[in-house]
């Protein structure tokens, strides 16, 4: 029986060699089924989240849209369909998406920056971004769900847009007109410390004017509560304005004895208002 050979160093170099080149290939074949499956995540993922950013950033109600803008970008932010570090999309995209002006939209953007949700760069990669480290609601001890919003803000509605209407239907006595027109001037040059308590002096005065006495107390007892929701919240100049712009309108059309334009005009203002809470603080 002859002796098997023994293998030579060259036989075992050309052994080895196959046997790397094998390793290699399978290691190829392994790192390319990860990079597929990565990118189907990627895929997925990005997916995802642009169904949502096309759900969130859709036309807003024409009537409050600097409002309406700013919850829909804090929902973006806030629901963290855009991410800390990333960027908002153009301005021009976002007020096509939105479907207001682009002085809309940086009045917002401007709004949310001074909040600290939004820092902006210059330069060559500038651009508006979301900020790396998020303010929490100045809320305190205090947390209200989306349900204590609602309720609120429900309620609110169905008292302050009835005695809008209520006074626009009445004849008022000069006093009861000189006194509603006295506080809303007083609101509309109201230092911001002072611009809850003012706001708060003319929607009383609104109740008053309606001509039923027990609806005052609701109202001031909704305006409470509002109002504990509202401090936790910035005061936006553009919001500000906004709500004197619909003051004014509500003022005149209850002096004017148009009670449709006095109802719908304070139904906005108070969504307006709804939308800021919702988005700072749900």
């Amino acid at each position: 029986m002859s002796a098997v050979p023994e293998p030579t160093d060259e036989r075992l170099r050309e052994e080895q060699t196959a046997s790397d080149e094998r390793l290699r290939e399978e290691q190829t074949a392994s790192d390319e089924r990860l990079r597929e499956e990565q990118t189907a995540s990627d895929g997925a993922d990005a997916t995802a989240e642009q169904i949502a950013a096309d759900a969130l950033l859709r036309p807003v109600r024409p009537l409050n849209a600097f409002e309406d803008t700013v919850e829909r970008l804090l929902q973006t932010i806030r629901l963290g369909v855009l991410r800390p570090g990333e960027s908002l999309p153009p301005e021009r995209e976002l007020a096509t998406r939105l479907g207001v002006s682009r002085d809309t939209v940086r009045e917002a953007i401007k709004s949310l920056a001074d909040a600290g949700y939004l820092v902006s760069r210059r330069g060559r990669y500038g651009g508006t971004f979301i900020a790396d480290a998020l303010p929490a609601p100045r809320t305190g001890d205090v947390a209200f769900s989306r349900t204590d919003i609602d309720d609120a803000l429900r309620l609110r509605e169905i008292l302050e847009t009835g005695a809008a209407r209520m006074a626009a239907c009445r004849t008022l006595s000069a006093t009861e007109r000189e006194a509603l027109w006295s506080r809303l001037l007083d609101v509309r040059g109201a230092a911001p410390q002072d611009y809850r308590r003012l706001d708060s002096r003319l929607h009383l005065a609104i109740a008053e004017a309606a001509g039923v006495p027990s609806l005052v107390p609701l109202v001031a007892q909704n305006r409470m509560r509002l109002n504990e929701m509202l401090d936790c919240i910035p005061l936006l100049p553009r919001n500000i304005a906004h709500s004197d712009e619909q003051h004014e309108a509500i003022v005149m059309a209850i002096l004017a004895g148009d009670a449709d334009g006095a109802a719908q005009t304070m139904a906005a203002h108070v969504w307006g208002s709804a939308a800021l809470l919702h988005g700072f603080l749900d």
